[in-house]
């Protein structure tokens, strides 16, 4: 039975740096919703446990990055079924585009995932079905050349913590804390 609110807090932050190194963990790819009630799958690139910082990446074209702007409300939702554990965390959102933080995002990305940013930006209209690629790019691994043009429609997000609501079910007894991650602590919660 979980009784330690502090296990709380390293079991959370343990959770997402795993999600941000492991694509083999269930913390890898989380819901996440903005303002506007829309919600999307993401990867979860990295996470700073000192700032308590989620980064994603993302197209600079795509309607979320007018939403969070330079600071909007973000939530993030991640589901371990094995664990029989949910996050919901809650924070600010904002959108980097030519930063030293985004260019390293974009050096550390492979030249095959920054294909993704030469095409057609997010929601455009197609008469047939597409994956938005120029043809050329189509299912090869361009060369860093090919793709230096795609770093225009790159952007990260980060999202600041405000707090983690985190939910462990179990036979014998749910159990459920938020941690407050501007005051350093955490309090149970009926779950």
């Amino acid at each position: 039975m979980i009784e330690d609110l502090d296990f709380i807090r390293e079991d959370i932050a343990s959770r997402l740096a795993e999600g941000a190194n492991s694509r083999h963990s269930a913390f890898h790819t989380p819901v996440v919703a903005t303002a506007d009630a829309d919600a999307r799958v993401m990867v979860l690139r990295g996470f700073d446990a000192d700032s308590w910082t989620l980064l994603f990446h993302t197209d600079a074209r795509s309607p979320k990055v007018a939403v969070i702007g330079e600071g909007g409300p973000v939530g993030v939702l991640s589901y371990d079924r094995k664990a029989k554990l949910q996050m919901r965390c809650r924070g600010t959102g904002r959108i980097e585009r030519d930063t030293p933080l985004a260019d390293a995002a974009w050096e550390e990305s492979t030249t095959f995932a920054r294909r993704c940013y030469l095409g057609e930006g997010p929601g455009t209209v197609s008469d047939q079905p597409t994956s938005g690629l120029p043809d050329w790019a189509e299912g090869i691994q361009p060369t860093p050349e090919q793709v230096a043009p795609a770093r225009d429609h790159f952007a990260i997000l980060l999202v600041q913590l405000e707090s983690v609501d985190w939910l462990h079910l179990a036979n014998a007894g749910h159990r459920r804390a938020v941690w407050d991650v501007a005051a350093g602590e955490g309090r149970w919660i009926a779950p």
